[in-house]
């Protein structure tokens, strides 16, 4: 790229954010502007750019502008039209750029006469989320419409004018797993509507391809060994979200087994009328399904998992010699899948770590990956010489990248340069950081004791802010214990708590004034609470990472435990600790109080310096009447008048 294309690219940046989007009511924000500048140097030097963007700095338009310029510069250079390709970890931020961030830009570049036609962009998805013709036409003529609830009959006879299968909301997982494209696609029809979308996808139609950051993963692995790509050939990547890029890799290059997939194997045994086998398989996996079921809590170690498959494990492999040759070709796919995890999960190998996480649906999922995963981020996806914005609000503690690019094994990486963006935010003034001169006190022997004085605090700080509370526990043990206590406190506030039906507590809780919310899990960074649905944001304890085989093998690289503590736990509980915190401050106006009541929190404890660096800089106090003074001064008289 000359240095003439580079000027020119350059200035239409600054020509887009000071000039069209604020003609459009979108205020300049120099950081962005900064932002989208550094990540346009990155895409035309080829770099690996590390992007840590505080909020409010719209990291999402500055990736935009400066791709969309990106993509204008190549073709002024006469060189070939490839996408750009967005990654997230979220279906909320992808259907966000679709239908709201691309359309807008759009629209105000095309005003601008910058470009011709509307940025066109789509979501690519793996081939289990596609309907295939063939399949769907079989399907449709072996069931009994007659028998199926009405939800799941529409659901499946809605799939005749829908590909993507993820748009039948009430399609059944049975139904699921035999309409959807097949790994190797051979209907063998020219108007399969799978087989067009993918022809439409790899032309130059669209501008913007958006995947997650699994199918990112699986195409690199795809073109590391020679296989054909997922995803097309694309001008630049953008991975938004990139602090959970390692959670999925571990699961890319290992395999996963969740309740669902023992629940889809009997319902399709069940569907084929093996109901020993299925009944059987019910019954011997029930006290796994069970706990499967249950929430991910960080506390139950992969061995107590390990002990309930021991039971459906050779009820599988007993049904796989009974009926293995009689069933459906992808019931027998889906037993052989199911046996093949069983057997790596209860098989010790050294280059092997199992462990537990949290699945998609808030429950529990069984893990296996490689031990040395960053060997695998270098042989995939960081050999690829495509320029790479990654970026997110929590890559970095402070200016330090360490630990993610340890993680992903960006360590050593040539390309790579780094960037933080600081939150404009006027922190100083619109929050207050509380840490009570007399934490409840963690270590007694007697538990009860601990709860009771976490309690007793929360009460207090409840009342201070007339509810509007949200507090973010680190196990649902804790979570469940407090809750018990501060039902017996009668509060005079609606108190919920957050399970499987997330998605309805949390909108409950957005909009009941003055309600309070026990959250953990995922809540921890998953959803936004502008406004004065959190004025107060309590943090019983500090989020240190529970223990489990993958810091265990980890630890085995440092020289003690002391270095690990230093260079792997407090930096990931600093993150965790601003994943947090950002809950609360979502927008300029909003004011919060931050109450953590860890007591090595409080000045001169071990990790009070640790704390103070992740949290950006703000007023704090040990005093419940200044939490009260400070939310009198910044909250209107509406706010403390919540019916009762």
């Amino acid at each position: 790229m000359n240095q003439d294309n580079r000027k020119n690219a350059h200035q239409e940046i600054d020509h887009i954010f000071k000039e069209l989007l604020p003609a459009h009511g979108m205020a300049e924000r120099p950081a962005q502007v900064d932002l989208s500048h550094r990540m346009l140097d990155a895409m035309l030097d080829g770099s690996i750019a590390l992007c840590d963007a505080g909020t409010g700095i719209g990291k999402t338009y500055a990736y935009l502008v400066a791709g969309t310029v990106f993509l204008r510069c190549r073709a002024a250079a006469g060189l070939p039209f490839h996408p750009l390709l967005i990654s997230t970890s979220s279906i909320a931020l992808q259907n966000a750029v679709l239908n709201e961030y691309l359309p807008f830009l759009s629209a105000v570049l095309m005003a601008g006469q910058l470009i011709d036609h509307p940025l066109r962009a789509v979501v690519r998805k793996g081939k289990a989320h596609y309907v295939c013709d063939e399949r769907l036409r079989r399907r449709l003529g072996a069931v009994d419409l007659g028998r199926k609830s009405p939800r799941a009959r529409e659901a499946l006879l809605s799939l005749r004018d829908h590909l993507d299968l993820d748009m039948a909301e009430h399609l059944s997982g049975y139904d699921r797993e035999r309409v959807h494209v097949p790994q190797v696609c051979d209907c063998g029809q020219e108007s399969c509507r799978y087989l067009c979308f993918m022809e439409v996808c790899a032309s130059a139609r669209y501008q913007v391809q958006i995947c997650n950051h699994n199918l990112l993963l699986a195409d690199a692995i795809h073109r590391s060994v020679g296989r054909r790509p997922l995803l097309p050939e694309h001008s630049a990547l953008i991975a938004d979200e990139s602090h959970k890029l390692p959670e999925a890799a571990r699961q890319m290059f290992g395999v996963t087994l969740t309740a669902g997939e023992l629940r889809s194997l009997i319902h399709g045994l069940r569907g084929e009328r093996y109901l020993l086998a299925a009944e059987t398989l019910a019954e011997t996996a029930g006290p796994l399904l069970r706990e499967l079921s249950r929430p991910w809590d960080g506390e139950r170690p992969f061995s107590h998992f390990a002990g309930l498959l021991k039971r459906p494990r050779k009820t599988l492999e007993l049904i796989q010699r009974q009926i293995g040759a009689l069933v459906s070709p992808s019931t027998r796919r889906q037993l052989e899948q199911i046996i093949d995890k069983a057997a790596l999960f209860l098989r010790s190998q050294p280059d092997v770590i199992c462990y537990a996480a949290e699945d998609d649906r808030g429950g529990t999922m069984l893990c296996a990956t490689v031990s040395d995963l960053t060997e695998q981020f270098r042989q995939t996806l960081w050999r690829q010489r495509t320029p790479m914005i990654l970026t997110s609000g929590t890559m970095a503690v402070g200016s330090d990248f360490r630990r993610f690019k340890t993680q992903a094994g960006l360590e050593k990486g040539h390309r790579v340069m780094e960037s933080v963006s600081p939150s404009p935010f006027d922190y100083r003034n619109n929050c207050l950081l509380y840490l009570p001169q007399i934490p409840p006190r963690q270590r007694v022997e007697d538990t009860d004791v601990y709860f009771n004085e976490l309690t007793a605090e929360l009460v207090g700080l409840i009342k201070a802010a007339t509810g509007h509370a949200l507090v973010l526990f680190t196990s649902y043990a804790a979570m469940s214990a407090v809750k018990e206590r501060l039902w017996e406190e009668s509060l005079p506030f609606p108190l919920l708590t957050l399970g499987r039906n997330a998605p309805h507590i949390i909108e409950q809780f957005r909009h009941t004034p003055g309600a309070v919310l026990l959250a953990t899990g995922a809540a921890w960074e998953g959803f936004d609470f502008p406004g004065d649905c959190v004025s107060l944001l309590i943090i019983p304890r500090l989020p240190f990472a529970y223990p489990d085989a993958r810091k265990e093998r980890e630890l085995e690289k440092y020289s003690s435990l002391h270095a690990f503590i230093r260079e792997v736990a407090v930096p990931e509980m600093q993150i965790k600790l601003r994943q947090g915190f950002g809950r609360a401050i979502r927008t300029e106006s909003d004011t919060c109080v931050i109450a953590i009541l860890d007591e090595r929190a409080c000045r001169g404890r071990r990790y009070a310096q640790a704390v103070s660096e992740a949290l950006p800089e703000m007023r704090r106090t040990g005093s419940l009447r200044e939490v009260t003074r400070f939310l009198r001064e910044k909250k209107p008289e509406s706010y403390f008048e919540v019916e009762r």
